[in-house]
């Protein structure tokens, strides 16, 4: 009875430390797409705030492009030297390049030069998670029985997310403290107050790094060590033997591909489009993806655990079936909810219109008149208008010239509703994919073959879709939802082709092969 009880309590340790240090991995690497309007602004001109924002973005996403890179250079490091010591070695990495990112001067001091060190400590990042994850899954998988792994991983699922969810946290919360007094006009957060997060990461990482370094090697690959089994070359066993490279492609066509864009779209496209399209407040739209993380975090366990009774496969595939069926309408619920044309204002309807305001200056001289909309649904809309002497209004700030919207409590709560749906859809593909993927391969070279998958998957089709999205609504001006075109796209080609030829020959129950 002793034993059983020592097994699951060990198992406890491992779970927390790799997810802890897992977490903090994904902190890092989301505190810059969290902070991504801002960034634009420090780092690149400032004449073009449409090109500084999709400049910013592709910065963003290649991060996303190298990770399969990294996964390639540690999958082959931990699978001839050992876990615990590879994602120590990326947990540095990533930490080190996130704390620089927080030092960098900006632009306006150091011109082209600060885009660059930018992007060449993003990339840093990039390689550094591409190590991290897939021995975090492997570390945790190789600990647990095979019965339950699909619950156990799950837990290292949870952490992408939760990862973004305390980005969010700090961010705002920085953001409370150093704008809380509404009499000063400029944000003390979006000039120097950004960093603060970023270099939060160095006091993160050190307690990771302490809690590591007390774990142990994972019992399955300590035991081919001890036997002079291990791959001496991951790299060829992986992709020069036809079986293991088919299962490669069939995992990253078949599952996660289409995992990776409903990831990117349901958590960072919709907090974009939140921003960007439907033009609510900063704070609000993070409390939004705040309060519909902390909703749907659970899921991930649920699905997991739920894997390890009915299998992995169509759990992961009804999820992005779901995805391909309801994105547009979901999308287009927020855009209406938000829509200030759609709701009743207190005094008079919402109009643009030049009778709303005073008469233009006999000059001609341009004027600007600021004018705050209340709405009965507790919506406060303030738009920005510029008129001259011929009255022709030119709309400031955007779409009907709204520069700040703050949702009433029915609309934000519903929208709270629709992305905690979208974030369901990411449970559903997210929480049994890393029991998957370690079933699908042996020991002796399972870091680098669900590695590579995974992160091609994931950095490549999945980190692309916020700038691809994005990109699509600058070229189509008429259509504000084009941008799901590409997600949609992906998750259906991904359904299509894992319904038909992924085989889950590895039943949830079942020990894997180290042949």
């Amino acid at each position: 009875m002793d034993q059983p009880a020592n097994q699951t309590k060990n198992l406890r340790k491992v779970i927390w430390a790799s997810s802890l240090g897992t977490l903090i991995e994904w902190y890092d690497f989301y505190i810059f797409g969290s902070l991504a309007t801002v960034i634009a602004g420090q780092f690149f001109p400032k004449e073009n705030p449409t090109a500084a924002l999709l400049s910013t973005l592709a910065t963003f996403a290649a991060g996303f492009i190298v990770r399969p890179f990294g996964a390639l250079v540690f999958g082959r490091i931990g699978d001839m030297v050992g876990r615990k010591y590879t994602f120590l070695l990326t947990l540095v990495i990533m930490g080190g390049s996130t704390f620089a990112i927080g030092l960098v001067p900006g632009y306006a001091t150091i011109g082209f030069a600060a885009p660059i060190i930018i992007l060449v400590l993003r990339l840093l990042q990039g390689l550094a998670l591409g190590g991290e994850y897939g021995g975090a899954a492997t570390y945790v998988a190789e600990h647990a029985p095979a019965g339950r792994r699909g619950f156990y991983t799950s837990w290292i699922q949870t952490t992408a997310t939760l990862g973004l969810f305390v980005s969010l946290g700090v961010i705002l919360l920085t953001r409370q403290v150093l704008d809380s007094d509404p009499s000063v006009s400029i944000s003390k957060f979006n000039d120097w107050g950004w960093r603060i997060p970023f270099l939060l990461s160095s006091v993160l990482v050190v307690i990771s790094v302490y809690i590591r370094m007390k774990m142990s090697e994972s019992p399955m690959f300590a035991e081919l060590k001890a036997e002079g089994k291990t791959s001496k070359n991951p790299l060829k066993e992986s992709f020069g033997h036809k079986t293991n490279l088919k299962m490669v492609l069939l995992a990253l066509f078949g599952t996660t591909m289409g995992q990776g864009v409903v990831w990117y779209t349901g958590q960072f496209y919709a907090q974009s489009f939140l921003e960007n399209v439907c033009r609510v407040d900063f704070a609000q739209s993070r409390t939004i993806l705040i309060w519909s993380i902390l909703f749907a975090t659970p899921f991930f366990v649920v699905f997991g655990h739920w894997s390890d009774r009915i299998g992995r496969k169509w759990i992961m595939l009804i999820g992005m079936a779901l995805a391909v069926v309801t994105y547009r309408p979901l999308f287009r619920m927020m855009e209406r909810i938000s829509d200030p044309t759609h709701m009743t204002e207190v005094n008079e309807p919402f109009a643009l219109s030049e009778h709303v305001f005073d008469a233009p200056q006999p000059d001609g001289a341009i004027t600007e008149v600021t004018r705050t909309h209340r709405f009965t649904n507790g919506t406060v809309v303030t738009g920005t208008y510029s008129y001259n002497a011929e009255d022709v209004i030119v709309p400031r700030g955007g779409k009907d010239g709204t520069v700040n919207k703050q949702l009433g409590p029915v609309p934000y709560w519903q929208i709270v509703g629709i992305i905690f749906i979208m974030i369901l859809y990411v449970t559903m593909v997210y929480g049994p994919i890393a029991a998957f993927l370690v079933e699908l391969f042996p020991t002796r070279i399972r870091y680098t073959s669900m590695s590579l998958p995974y992160h091609v998957g994931n950095g490549v089709f999945g980190g692309l879709t916020p700038f691809i999205a994005t990109l699509l609504t600058t070229i189509h001006l008429k259509d504000p939802l084009v941008g799901l075109w590409y997600p949609i796209g992906v998750a259906a080609l991904c359904f299509i082709i894992g319904a038909l030829y992924v085989k889950e020959d590895v039943r949830p129950n079942a020990q894997t092969t180290d042949g």
